[in-house]
């Protein structure tokens, strides 16, 4: 087989999106079957330029391998959720938000409980999961856009795990560019604070533009709650526990059992005739509310590990498709001729973004938007003198903070299932993601907040001395 030129990977990789985009945009079509062409397609065209299948198949067992723990931890997200239905978690939280929170603020409430909880726990999936589902739930109740909604919940996810030391996400960035965790946070405030505060504007003028609902309708929704669920301060204790894991620095599996345990009991106290048969079904098929109001039951017929199985089925497929384009080098060869070619910062900065976009665009997976544009770039920020921390905050804005954004990415394709809105829907509203990889380019052609490494600012220094003594000797 001769090697993939970059003409040749260029030209996949178009294709691939057109296709991608056709189908999931132009016709309306579920991300699993264009995803599904697209393998097809290529492998193809690999059979076409005499690859051997063992190739092919390593490369699909290289890309799924990165997603079993992933695909473990969505599976227990979504027994989660239905336990915590049941066990009237959810209702106590919304219950108890129709009392804190003001309708004409609701969205920018949304936005900034979600960053605290977030940063407090260093994972936008369980975010988007608990306060998240709970606030969506208030909002369709309030009688905001559920798009909206969804926006400003994943936007404060997104920015709780960006920011957060507990995040998988940020000590990946932090680690592959090779600098501290710590110095990587505060670092990422030049491009992130401006994003945070941008979007709580927009989301906050959006919110005071919403009709809302009337206060009659939220009472009716709260006796409904209070009626059909167990809303009691005994709520609140699988949320601090929660908390106390994260706390702990605990991985996210062993959290998730023990909240799930504790969800459990709490059930057969409220309900000792619980049967373990029904309690395998809630588990397995998720919770369906029965409550005779129409929308409650709508909002919180959710759960299980069966709602998961669409994002798993994405999943598998996604990083297949990224694992065959890897292992075959199409996606280095795109690449290696720009790395080349960049010297100066704002350029630099501006395509390792755009690598990062393109990661997702094509692979879908949120650590590999990270790690493939971070050994990329690596050398080359390193030979015009930059310091790690300007690559890794870069990755972040580009990388993992785009894959809630794309609808075939692992992401997206969650917060789509949990939140039963489209990811086309809620798109324009995740101010937070759009803006980051915006105030990441301004920053690399401005050089505010752009860190240089302490060799390269001392030789700048010496050299313009040096100019300077030159021009007095003149």
């Amino acid at each position: 087989m001769k090697k993939i030129n970059f003409q040749e990977s260029i030209a996949i990789l178009i294709i691939m999106l057109v296709i991608l985009g056709v189908g999931v945009i132009g016709f309306g079509l579920s991300p699993q079957v264009p995803v599904l062409t697209v393998i097809g397609l290529l492998m193809g065209w690999l059979a076409f330029r005499k690859v051997s299948w063992k190739e092919i198949t390593d490369g699909i067992t290289e890309g799924i391998s990165t997603a079993i723990v992933p695909i473990f931890i969505f599976l227990l997200i979504g027994s989660l959720i239905a336990v915590w239905i049941k066990a009237g978690i959810i209702p106590s939280l919304m219950v108890l938000g129709f009392h804190l929170i003001s309708a004409k603020f609701f969205v920018p409430s949304v936005f900034i409980v979600c960053s605290l909880v977030g940063l407090a726990i260093g994972s936008g999936f369980t975010t988007v999961s608990t306060v998240g589902l709970a606030l969506f739930g208030m909002g369709a109740t309030l009688g905001v856009n559920p798009a909206l909604t969804a926006g400003a919940i994943i936007s404060g996810a997104v920015f709780g795990d960006k920011m957060s030391p507990l995040s998988d996400s940020t000590n990946l960035a932090s680690a592959v560019a090779g600098s501290d965790l710590f110095a990587h946070i505060k670092n990422m405030m030049w491009t992130t604070i401006p994003a945070f505060v941008l979007s709580l504007i927009i989301f906050a003028f959006l919110g005071l533009t919403n009709e809302g609902t009337s206060m009659a309708a939220i009472a009716k929704t709260s006796a409904v709650l209070t009626k059909n669920f167990s809303v009691s301060w005994w709520a609140a204790l699988p949320i601090v526990l929660m908390f106390v894991c994260a706390w702990r620095k605990l991985p996210a599996i062993p959290p998730l059992f023990l909240n799930i345990f504790v969800s459990i009991v709490m059930i057969f106290i409220e309900t000792p005739n619980f049967a373990i048969s029904k309690l395998a079904t809630l588990i397995e098929s998720g919770f369906v509310a029965k409550t005779g109001n129409k929308a409650v039951d709508a909002l919180l017929s959710r759960g299980g590990i069966s709602s998961m199985m669409g994002t798993v089925s994405l999943i598998v497929m996604t990083l297949a498709l990224g694992g065959i384009l890897m292992h075959e080098g199409i996606i280095e060869s795109a690449m290696k001729p720009l790395i080349d070619r960049l010297k100066k910062p704002g350029r630099l900065v501006t395509t390792t973004i755009f690598a990062g976009i393109g990661v997702n665009l094509f692979v879908g997976e949120q650590y590999l938007s990270v790690i493939l544009p971070g050994n990329a770039f690596r050398k080359a920020f390193k030979q015009i003198g930059l310091s790690p921390l300007a690559l890794s905050r870069v990755l972040e804005d580009g990388g993992s903070v785009i894959n809630y954004l794309i609808p075939w990415g692992v992401a997206g394709s969650f917060v789509a299932s949990t939140l039963g809105v489209p990811v086309l829907h809620f798109l324009p509203f995740t101010f937070f993601s759009l803006l980051s990889p915006v105030f990441s380019i301004l920053s690399g052609f401005t050089g505010v907040g752009l860190k240089w490494a302490p060799g390269h600012q001392q030789a700048a220094k010496q050299s313009n001395a040096n100019k300077t003594e030159n021009a007095v000797l003149d």
